[in-house]
Order: C-alpha cells, then sequence, then structure tokens
C-alpha cells in the first residue's frame, strides 16, 4: 500500500476581504440596532410598520450582495433574483388589501 502524503496549503489572509466582511457585519449590526430603537421608541402605526420593511430590504441587499456572493456576478443574475422577489412583495400587499377588502365587504 503506498502512502499518499497530505500536502496541506495555506492561502495568505486576504485583508480587504476580511475588511469587507467586518464592513457588512458593522452595517447590518447598526441597522438592527436601529430597528430594536424603532420597535422600542416609536407608535404602533402604518410608518413603523414601512420603515421596518424599508431596514429589512436593506439589510437583505447587504446579505445577498456580500455573503450570497450577488455582488460579484452578473447583472441579470442578480435582477433574476431581485425582480421576483419585487413582484412577491407586490403579491403579499395585493393579497392583504383585498383580503381587508373582502372582510368589510361582508360584514
Amino acid at each position: 500500500m503506498a502512502s499518499q502524503e497530505n500536502k496541506l496549503v495555506v492561502i495568505p489572509r486576504d485583508e480587504a476581504k476580511i475588511k469587507k466582511l467586518w464592513k457588512t457585519a458593522g452595517i447590518l449590526f447598526v441597522l438592527t440596532s436601529i430597528e430594536l430603537v424603532f420597535a422600542f421608541t416609536l407608535p404602533r402605526g402604518i410608518f413603523l410598520y414601512l420603515l421596518f420593511i424599508a431596514l429589512t430590504i436593506w439589510k437583505a441587499k447587504y446579505i445577498m450582495m456580500d455573503f450570497m456572493h450577488l455582488g460579484e456576478e452578473a447583472k441579470p443574475l442578480f435582477y433574476s433574483i431581485v425582480v421576483p422577489l419585487i413582484f412577491l412583495l407586490w403579491f403579499v400587499i395585493a393579497m392583504i388589501r383585498e383580503g381587508s377588502d373582502i372582510f368589510l365587504i361582508r360584514w
């Protein structure tokens, strides 16, 4: 039986990638902290809900671009993911609106 040597090659640290990762984590931390502060200080209402939706979409953009590596991909691939999400959001809003209208008609 022949012995096999495992040759482990250590790639040097890429400081630019590490800095970008920490920057993204910091941005996500700040956005989450802002959401937390708004949750406990602002009164409940449409403004708070729209603010949460906007901050969540902003956080999703950072997660998609950096952690899912869509920032380096071709634009058509990015748009093939983002555009259906926009239509899905529109569909959910339309169904909520339709459901509330049907509820008002029944009562």
